[in-house]
Formats: structure tokens, sequence, C-alpha cells
């Protein structure tokens, strides 16, 4: 029982014990804990800082790639395109072209295309507007996940942001505000060449109204970017020292930076496969698709020498409602049965990418029209396909086994081997279409130079010259051989690597002749380049020992070596335009057709406009040109507007300046019709259009001009009235251009009726005679002054004659005694018609019966087109 109670009081006494054991660690577990919980909040905190800043960072970084993914999505959806290839050679170019079932898959093809199934079955009709809807969504999505990017930080989509602002995705509309500013963060921010030079087109042109005007800042924002090494800056800076455009004209600083533009040209052009990148092909002025800017036959564009130019064979074939498919069928029909000249065409044609090639060779690429993209796979099979008539099979060690035996009447057959295999080397050689390979390439070079193949030769040689044989051995004299094989048949490539071997050795007189002799046969790029360098050197030495005007003047080094540098500089930096063709970009999309894509065509042009670009030029002002119609004088005609019609003068003016004479006479229309000038009087107005028209005539190219000029004496306006200059211009216009008959007829029987009325009225006029012999003697014209001379040399024998003082008794009226009779007549004649006469009176031999008069559809079209003048009212 002791023992019980005993017990009972250890445990009362250890639960005590325990209790206040407890209660004393209790302020030690409350620190402890008090503590952990301070040093993990503490930590939490630093990691909640760190955390937000990474968080920023990569939030930003993930918005802009989500950007460019969405972005991307919405680019592949390509837009439709004058360029495009039809589906039926894209899909037969995976197989064997011949035969009923590649006839039957290209017939299936085309017929996919055409439009007489009806609207409401077609796919597109259910889905277009889910489309539509999808690709706005996408393109809101771009926008805004850009946006909150740079609102985080992000450099780089402050840029694309300004990117897609001033070019955007179909759905969304252009925001030059938006992208004005953006583009001035950007450039505030890094300092970025392409945002400045973005900044410099704002500020030159007022684009979008987003600012005024401010020539000053557009050339320090110029002069800016390009010193951060932007070609397009460059470009921009040297056309405007060239041009005067709000600078003085200077001929070396606009050589300085045009010599830096080109420079980049020509190393992208270098950086490509042996021989070079292939050259985009040229752009192409819209004026010309119609013909030039008066249209077919009254442009110079589409007259005399111009008229057998691609782009113009090109517009004329469209107006006859022929296609480049079209073409492309009709060959690949004569190819599939055996006609191998149709073979090598389409191999040609698919290996350049267009209808029309450039004279020069291969290596001068294609014209700027009737353009798709370059199907390498299908040139090389019909290349092979000819080649394989004559050489069945390849053999590097031995090149020339196993050829065919010729015989009669295949001479046609090993020339286009030949010919195919000078293309097969050169893919080799360049890895098109095939894999690189140096050897196969010195295999079909050897076996076309068999047969003294230009192309096969020049081949051979850069293969030497480069050392791409077997253990890498340079031969120059033997590459040198070679080309001088290949530049005697006028082969371009090869004459300007003669002129390339010579310029290094600077022997430049000889690698001079060499380019010139490249640039007559067609060489587009390269001889350019190194004429161009040899003569700015020149022109830097002129300037140093002070041969040349002080570089102050304004039109210092405007002729000679400094103009020729410059003029070659600007033509090789616009053509080598891989990385920014924004005209050709413009020209597809204004092709297109909608006005979204009009006006995103407007502005490509106008940037490349800045540029220099005189393609560009031409075009913004064909398009804004407001003149177009011959009835623009009536009542019915809009009224033109000043912003638009100064822009458009602008331009003509900026494109006659580069050499246009359409543009030139269209300068002259402005000022005569008083469109984008100042409130100048009519007087003032009409004398400096009659000096435009004086400078487009002295060419001796534009009928047009000539006849403008006709008009304006025969009525006063801008000139002084004289019924015989009249006479002699529209004489002029009819002897340049054929095609002006019918308005020219028309002119001088009105010119003769005004003659006459005036005479009986007591004009101070003299007359026009009409079946006189005489010529007017206050008319002058080309080759008056030789014709004086003959004139007088003939009186003088007269007069000997008359005398009877001629050696050998040669009598007025017949011959010597001793002369024969029929010589005697046949130089009087002659001398007759020399000595007595000017140039023949056109309005006489017009009234003449002529065989080669049109119908009376193109009579009248010319008529109409010739100038919007004919409707003038006489002013006197």
């Amino acid at each position: 029982m002791q023992f019980g109670k005993n017990k009972l009081k250890r445990r009362k006494a250890a639960w005590i014990a325990f209790s206040l054991v407890t209660l004393a660690l209790l302020p030690v577990a409350s620190a402890v804990e008090g503590v952990k919980e301070q040093d993990v909040q503490g930590t939490e905190v630093k990691h909640e800082q760190v955390s937000a800043t990474y968080d920023a960072a990569a939030e930003a970084s993930n918005a802009y790639s989500q950007a460019l993914q969405t972005l991307s999505s919405l680019n592949t959806q390509a837009t439709e395109s004058p360029s495009k290839p039809d589906s039926s050679y894209s899909t037969a170019s995976k197989f064997d072209s011949r035969g009923p079932i590649a006839s039957f898959i290209r017939i299936l093809s085309r017929l996919q295309g055409r439009t007489w199934m009806p609207s409401f079955l077609s796919p597109d009709k259910w889905i277009s507007t889910g489309r539509k809807d999808d690709r706005k969504s996408r393109a809101i999505k771009v926008v805004d996940l850009l946006e909150h990017a740079v609102e985080l930080g992000n450099t780089d989509a402050l840029y694309k942001l300004a990117e897609v602002s001033l070019f955007p995705p179909s759905p969304l509309p252009l925001d030059a505000k938006r992208a004005f500013s953006s583009y001035q963060r950007h450039a505030d921010i890094t300092g970025n060449a392409s945002s400045q030079a973005m900044l410099g087109f704002f500020y030159a042109t007022g684009y979008g109204s987003v600012i005024p005007v401010d020539q000053a800042k557009a050339l320090l924002y110029y002069t800016f970017a390009a010193h951060s090494d932007h070609q397009g800056a460059a470009q921009a800076l040297g056309y405007r020292y060239w041009s005067g455009i709000a600078v003085n004209e200077n001929c070396m600083i606009a050589l300085d930076w045009y010599e830096i533009a080109a420079a980049k040209s020509m190393e992208k052009f270098l950086s490509g496969p042996p021989g070079g990148r292939s050259l985009p092909p040229p752009s192409v002025k819209l004026s010309d698709l119609d013909g030039g800017v008066y249209g077919q036959g009254a442009s110079v564009a589409s007259t005399g020498l111009s008229a057998h130019r691609a782009v113009i064979k090109s517009a004329k074939a469209k107006a006859a409602g022929e296609t480049w498919e079209d073409v492309l069928e009709y060959y690949q029909y004569n190819a599939d049965r055996g006609q191998i000249d149709y073979a090598f065409r389409l191999g040609k044609i698919y290996y350049q990418g267009s209808i029309y090639v450039v004279p020069g060779g291969i290596a001068s690429g294609s014209e700027g029209v009737a353009n798709f993209p370059r199907d390498f796979y299908r040139a090389y099979a019909y290349f092979l396909r000819i080649a394989r008539l004559v050489w069945p099979r390849d053999s590097v060690t031995s090149p020339l086994a196993h050829k065919k035996e010729k015989k009669e009447g295949d001479d046609s057959t090993f020339v286009y081997a030949a010919y195919s295999a000078g293309y097969l080397g050169r893919m080799f050689l360049r890895g098109e279409g095939v894999k690189q390979d140096f050897k196969l390439a010195k295999m079909w070079f050897e076996r076309g130079a068999e047969f003294n193949d230009r192309e096969c030769l020049n081949g051979l040689g850069i293969i030497w010259r480069e050392g791409y044989v077997e253990g890498g051995k340079r031969d120059i004299k033997k590459a040198i051989q070679y080309f001088m094989v290949a530049a005697g048949q006028d082969l371009a490539e090869a004459q300007v690597n003669l002129g390339k071997y010579h310029y290094s050795r600077r022997e430049w007189p000889l690698a001079t002749q060499f380019f010139e002799a490249a640039i007559r046969n067609g060489s587009p790029f390269e001889a350019y380049y190194y004429i161009a360098d040899m003569q700015a050197t020149q022109a830097r030495r002129d300037a140093i020992a002070g041969a040349a005007a002080s570089a102050g003047q304004s039109d210092v080094h405007r002729g000679g070596s400094c103009a020729i540098a410059v003029s070659f500089y600007k033509l090789i930096s616009e053509r080598g335009s891989w990385n920014d063709d924004i005209v050709r970009d413009g020209n597809a999309r204004w092709i297109v057709g909608t006005e979204r894509e009009k006006d995103n065509a407007l502005l490509r042009w106008w940037i490349a406009a800045e540029r220099g670009y005189e393609t560009a030029q031409n075009n913004i002002a064909y398009v804004l040109d407001q003149d177009k119609t011959t009835l623009r004088t009536t009542r019915w005609a809009p009224l033109p507007s000043n912003e638009t019609a100064q822009l458009a003068l602008t331009q003509w003016t900026r494109s006659a300046a580069q050499q246009d004479i359409d543009a030139l006479i269209k300068v002259g229309d402005y000022w005569y019709y008083g469109l984008g000038v100042a409130n100048e009087s009519e007087a003032l107005r009409w004398e400096k259009a009659a000096g435009y028209y004086h400078s487009a005539a002295d060419t001796q190219l534009s009928a047009l001009a000539m006849w403008n000029l006709g008009w304006m004496y025969e009525n006063g306006v801008g000139v002084p009235k004289d019924f015989h200059l009249a006479k002699r211009y529209y004489d002029m216009a009819l002897e340049t251009n054929s095609e002006a008959y019918l308005p020219v007829i028309l002119s001088l029987i009105k010119l003769h009726a005004r003659s006459l009325w005036h005479t009986l009225t007591g004009g101070s006029q003299k007359t026009l005679l009409l079946w006189s012999d005489q010529q007017d003697e206050d008319a002058w014209y080309l080759g008056k002054s030789k014709a004086e001379m003959r004139k007088r040399l003939r009186a003088a024998k007269r007069a000997d004659r008359e005398r009877g003082e001629i050696e050998g008794g040669a009598q007025e009226n017949g011959p010597a005694d001793d002369e024969d009779a029929l010589e005697w007549a046949r130089k009087r004649r002659e001398e007759d018609e020399e000595g007595d006469f000017g140039p023949e009176d056109y309005f006489d031999g017009a009234t003449r019966k002529r065989e080669d008069l049109r119908d009376d559809d193109d009579v009248i079209e010319t008529l109409v087109s010739f100038h919007p003048l004919l409707l003038h009212e006489d002013t006197n």
C-alpha cells in the first residue's frame, strides 16, 4: 500500500518535471523558429527579387519569339505573284515530261486553274471568311506580343514593331505614325543604322504626313546610317550629292558614297559560287509594260531601236493575249517529240528563270520580264538528255571517250550537245541543282571545248585559274589561253576574266579594252565595277593635282573620270540588290492589283526613289500621273490634286535627269498645263514647256517632242510664231517615227491652210508654198550648211558651163564629145539632187500614195494618243 502511494507520488513528480522542462524549452523553440522563419522569409524576398528580374527578360524574349513564329506563319501564305509558275510545270518537273501520262497530267493541272466552274462550288467560297478571320486574329496577336515585349524592354521587338507597322501583314493596316515613333525610339536607344535610314526617309518625304519634310534632318540621319555601313543610306547620300538634292552638287562626295555602296554589292557577288552569284533580273518600268509613257508607237520607249527590247516585246505579246505559260507549253510539245532545239531552249529558260535571256552568255543572266522561279532540276534533265545523244556514258579520266561517231545530218545534234555540255559543266562547277563536283565540271567542259564551245572554254579557264583540279595546282598561263579563245568569240565573261587578269597586274589600258569589249557584248556587272574603280582612281588623282575645279564648286568633276565612276558605281549598287530588291518587290505587289498591295508597292518605290533608282522614280510618276487622258482640258476631266501633281512632277523630273526622254516630255507637259507648279503666268509656263520639248527633240529620238514644238511654233505658244519652223519640226517628227504619219499629215494640211489665210489677210509670215522647188529660207535643219555649200558649188559649175570653160568641152545641155552620155546623165542628176534641193518636202511626199498605212484602228489610236495638244484651242 505504501509502495502504491510512493509510485503515485513519483508519477506526479515526473509530470511536473516534464511540464517545467517543456515550459522552459518553449521560448528557445520560439526563438529558433523565429530565426528560421526570418531566414526563410529573407531568402524568399531575395528569390522573389531575382525571379522578378529574370522573368521580365524571359517573358519579353518569349513574347518576341511567339510574335516571330506567328508572323512567319502569316508570311508563308504567299500572296499572289505575277511570276508564280503554273502548277502543271512544277508538277511535271518531278518526272520525265515525255509520253501520254505526262501530257495528261499537264493538261489536268492546267484545267484546275480555269474559272468556268461555278463560283459557289469553289471551296474558297466557303472557307475564305474563316481564313480572313484567322489571319486577322494572328496579325493582331503579332502586334500585341511585340508591344508586350517592347514594354518589357526588348529592343529587337521594338524594331520589328516598326517594320510590322510600316510593312504590315495583309490583315493589318499600315500605321506610319507608330512606325516612325518606333524607329525613333529604336534609333535613340541602339543607334541602329536601319532605323536611322528609315528616319531619313520619313524626314525626306514626310511620308504619311507624320512629320513635316525636313531635308536637313534627312541628310543627318542618312549620314549617320551610312557611316554605320547601311548600303541604302550610302546610295541616298550619293544620289543627293550627284543630283544636288538639298545639297550642292559635288561629284567627288557622291563618288565616295557610291563607291561604298558598290563595294558591298561586289562583296556579295564574290561571296557566291565560282563565277559569282547569279544576278537578280533587272527591274522594269510599269510604263514600259504599257508600251511607254505615251503608249505603243508614240513613246521613245517603244520606237526605234527601243522597240526591240524584251519588255516591249513582252508588252506586245501580252496585248495579243499570249502568256509565257503558252510559250512553255508550245516548247514542251515540240521537245517531247524529239525537237532538240526546243529541248535546249527549255533548258535555258528553266536555268535562267525567264523566257528572255540577255545577250552576252550564261553569266549575263535574264531580262526582267516573263520571270518565274529557276528550276535547275528540269534544266539539268533537258541538258543531260541532249548531251546523252553524243556522250552516252561519263568518264572523268577520259572525258572524250564514249563519244558517238558523227553521221551525215548530225551537225545540229553535236552543236546542241556542245552547248548543253557548257551548261552541265557550269551547274557542276557551281553546284546548281546538282552536288558540286569539279571533276564532272571539267569533264563536261572538255567535251564541249572539243567543239570550240565558248562557255566550255571559259569554264576550263576558271578551273585552271582557281586550281579546281586534282592536286589544287593553278595554271594561270593555261587559263589565259582558254580565256583568249573564248573572248575571241565575244563571250563577255571571258573578256571580263582577261580584264581582271590585266587589272591585277596594273595594266589598266589593256584591262580597260577588255572591260569595254565585255560591256559591248552584254556584261551587266563586273566590267562596270572595275572600270569605275579605275576611273575613280584617276578622278582622285586629278583632284589632288588640281587639274579639275575646286571641290567647293557645285559642278566639280561633273564630267570626265568622276562622272563615269559615279554612273558605273551607281549601276553596280542598284543591280546587285540581293539583300534588298525593293523595286522588284514593289512591282510584284502592284501587279497583284488590290488597293492595299498598290499602296505597299508605292511605299517601296518611294524608298527606292530616294536612293536614286530611276525605275522607281518613273513608276511613282506614272502611277500618280494625272495627265494620261487627252481629255485633260475638258470639263469631264477631274480636277487635279496639286499635292499629288507636285510629287509626280518631282519624280518625272528626277527620272528625266537620268536620261528618260519620255519623262522629259512629261515634265514639259506638266509645265504646259500648270500641274504641280507654282502659280506662274501662262507665258512663263509655256516658255519652260518649250524648253523641255527642245531638250527632248535635240536627242533626235522623240517624234512627239518634235510634233509638240511644231504645234507651238505654229500657234506662237511659248515661242515666236513661225510657220516655217513649225513645218520643219512636223517634217522631222515624221522622219523620226513613221507611225506619226497621220497626225503629221493632218497638222501639215492645217498649217498650210493657216499660212495661206495668214497671207491673204495681210500677215507678216512668209507663205508656205506647196509645190515650190525652192527651200524655205527661214527654216533651218540639220545638214542645211552642207546643202548650202553644195548649192553654191553647183551654181559655180553652171556658171563655168555657161562660159564654156568646162574642161573637155562639156556643155550645159549635154555631155562632152568624149564623155559617156549615160554617165553624164547620172552625174547631172546627182548634182541636181544634192545641190538644188534640201531634205525631201514631207508634205509633198506624204500626199502621194503610200503602201505602208496601218489599218483604221491603229491610225485612230496613234492620232488620239499622239498628244493632248491636239485638243487644245488655238491661243492666237
